[in-house]
């Protein structure tokens, strides 16, 4: 007696497999028989084989287990109406007659036609850092076979045959910045994909608590940006179907050829000049509602490279305590941002020490300004320029980062570089776009924006990354269900644009909260001019160790009471779930030395809203688990030859 397994929920809902000598495979990789392609699914999940006792199933050590009639299986002997589940997707076991049976054997040796090819889906993609790259091998997998992709990055260079990234003496130089993976979107990626992230556990570490953005106790992770962009790199580099081209893209010159393309994607960044030639397709931005009092709010961060010396609790402590410091980084080496007041923006320039004229490169490019060991001096090496503040000892900028740098545990000689962050954030009317129609001779041709060409987000919360990730996986599953071989359709991209609206909504209302604040009288300011006015009052700082006014009334002690009564609460909540948070006594001996206008500077600041930064997230599974068709070659079921055709 024949029998099939026939897709009941999911891509494979009304398609059916005979199942005969050979066994049948699931899982997300493309040479399974049943392509699985739900994130929940491993690569090979379940296997049905022969046996004396009919038809197994067996799970394969697959990482969300394989269900029969809900019940999770290892080994389980298949009887009708049997519903097999394997990620959001299941299947039903049914037994055919013997007439069916009969007929079914008559026709093993006939021919059968091949199933309908929908052709390669052409893409191009601009901007190939962690967000692009994603896409792209995200894609490669969910069409295997399928697709034919072209990435731009003027990042990149040649070594051999194999593309890589420049490093800091060919300019580029913020690779070293570490971001926090959330574990919604590192879960959600591939099992090779993750395995090259995070395979190695010494490339990443977990100093921040799981909260309400963990997935099944998975804490979020801290991992550096060039690792990240260097195994993403070496996977791309090892897919026939990704073309690298180590060049920035232009969209004018390349005009004749995107016409020849389906899909156009836009990663290249906050400033992408990709989508702004494409303004008049995906409109405008708007910014007025990231604004105040009519004027459009930027934050001006100082980025300084170094090594801290802290435990993660300590540093996770301080971190959210306050606003105008934030350590990101992986053992204690990575950035220490510090956000900066309009007058101190003002000073973050270069000075030319041959023409002894002013430069902007830190500000306006931004440059990274390393230190030089025969001078100690902080040195541009594109402009030749030097760090001003840092030539200036007294400056008050300079006082005030090595104020935060003792904050962090930092020895002076352990800032190693300074770079600046400039960041605003806008309203994208849409996502998606036609950018060509199909005519006779082209194939029509639909952009989109992802990452932070799509919704620059302010990395104090820690979500532009993930905002990106979660983007990518998102156009890659809709292209993956849509590809037809017919033109491309607005409608075949609403799930999309429903999740990049659900992003911009969630990570932006997160985002601007870490930009204002609201006091007791409903008044909202920027957190910048709030740390304005608290050093206007209290005078410049003076430098680490520098003693304070004596007494309980004094200033310094009433700031320094007040910001250890705050940590103390924080650590309450967060002690359950991040061990060895730092005692009383710890905090106080550690703040102690601090001068007096900082410790006001870091109580006015305010400590991180963790009620909105925190919250449920942005789910984009919401949108993918009904039943859309999605093109994969499988086994033909003979029956199917006998229908008539309409």
């Amino acid at each position: 007696m024949a029998s099939v397994i026939v897709g009941r929920t999911g891509p494979f809902t009304g398609q059916s497999v005979v199942l005969g000598g050979e066994p049948l495979s699931f899982g997300r990789k493309g040479e399974n028989g049943v392509v699985i392609v739900s994130p929940s699914a491993s690569r090979l999940h379940a296997e049905i084989v022969t046996e004396d006792a009919g038809f197994v199933l067996y799970d394969r050590d697959s990482r969300n287990g394989t269900f029969v009639n809900d019940q999770r299986v290892t080994r389980h002997v298949l009887r009708p109406n049997d519903c097999i589940r394997i990620g959001d997707e299941t299947f039903l076991y049914e037994a055919q007659d013997s007439m069916e049976t009969v007929m079914d054997l008559s026709l093993m040796d006939v021919p059968r036609p091949a199933a309908a090819d929908p052709g390669t889906l052409r893409v191009t993609i601009t901007g190939g850092g962690p967000v692009g790259l994603a896409f792209a091998l995200a894609l490669d997998e969910m069409l295997p076979g399928r697709t034919a992709v072209t990435i731009y990055d003027g990042r990149w260079t040649r070594k051999g045959s194999a593309v890589v990234w420049k490093d800091e003496t060919q300019g580029n130089f913020r690779r070293q910045q570490v971001v926090t993976v959330q574990s919604r979107q590192y879960l959600a990626l591939s099992e090779e994909v993750r395995g090259a992230l995070f395979g190695d556990a010494g490339a990443y570490s977990e100093m921040w608590p799981v909260g309400p953005d963990s997935v099944d106790g998975h804490p979020p992770r801290n991992i550096r940006i060039a690792h990240i962009e260097d195994r993403l790199l070496d996977l791309a580099n090892r897919r026939p179907a990704i073309r690298l081209v180590a060049k920035r893209f232009d969209a004018t010159e390349q005009q004749n050829r995107i016409t020849q393309d389906h899909v156009l994607v836009v990663s290249e960044g906050g400033r992408s000049r990709t989508r702004e030639h494409y303004t008049d397709r995906f409109g405008a931005a708007d910014a007025s509602i990231y604004s105040l009092d009519g004027e459009h709010l930027q934050d001006i961060v100082l980025g300084l490279r170094v090594k801290s010396k802290l435990p993660d609790p300590m540093s996770v402590l301080l971190t959210v305590s306050q606003n105008r410091f934030l350590l990101n980084s992986l053992r204690g080496e990575g950035f220490l941002n510090m956000r900066l007041t309009r007058e101190e923006a003002k000073n973050v320039i270069g000075i030319d020490p041959v023409r002894h004229v002013f430069e902007e490169c830190i500000a306006s490019r931004p440059c990274l300004m390393s230190r030089q060991e025969e001078d100690n001096e902080f040195r541009c090496p594109t402009h030749g320029t030097l760090f001003l503040p840092a030539l200036l000892r007294s400056s008050p900028l300079w006082k005030e980062i090595r104020q935060g740098l003792a904050l962090f545990g930092v020895a002076e000689e352990d800032l190693t570089a300074i770079t600046s962050f400039r960041l605003d954030m806008v309203q994208r009317p849409r996502f998606t776009a036609q950018l060509h129609r199909p005519t006779a001779t082209t194939p029509g041709t639909y952009g989109f924006l992802l990452g932070d060409a799509a919704n620059a987000i302010h990395f104090w919360p820690g979500r532009g990354l993930n905002s990106g990730l979660a983007s990518a996986t998102s156009l890659a599953r809709s292209l993956s269900r849509a590809w037809q071989g017919r033109p491309l359709r607005d409608a075949d991209f609403i799930r999309h644009e429903a999740a990049m609206s659900m992003l911009q909504y969630r990570h932006k209302s997160r985002a601007w909260n870490a930009m204002v604040t609201t006091d007791e009288q409903g008044v909202t300011r920027a957190i910048k001019d709030i740390i304005a006015r608290s050093t206007e009052a209290g005078g410049a700082a003076g430098a680490p160790g520098a003693p304070r006014p004596a007494g309980p009334d004094a200033a310094g002690g009433s700031d320094l009471d007040a910001l250890l009564d705050r940590m103390a609460e924080i650590r309450d909540r967060l002690a359950s779930r991040l061990p060895g948070l730092p005692t009383d006594g710890e905090l106080r001996d550690h703040l102690a030395p601090t001068a007096p206008a900082t410790l006001r500077t870091l109580r006015e600041s305010g400590a991180w809203d963790t009620l909105i930064v925190g919250g449920e997230e942005a789910d984009i599974d919401l949108f993918y688990q009904s039943d859309s068709p999605v093109y994969v070659p499988r086994p033909a079921d003979p029956r199917s030859l006998l229908q008539p055709q309409a």
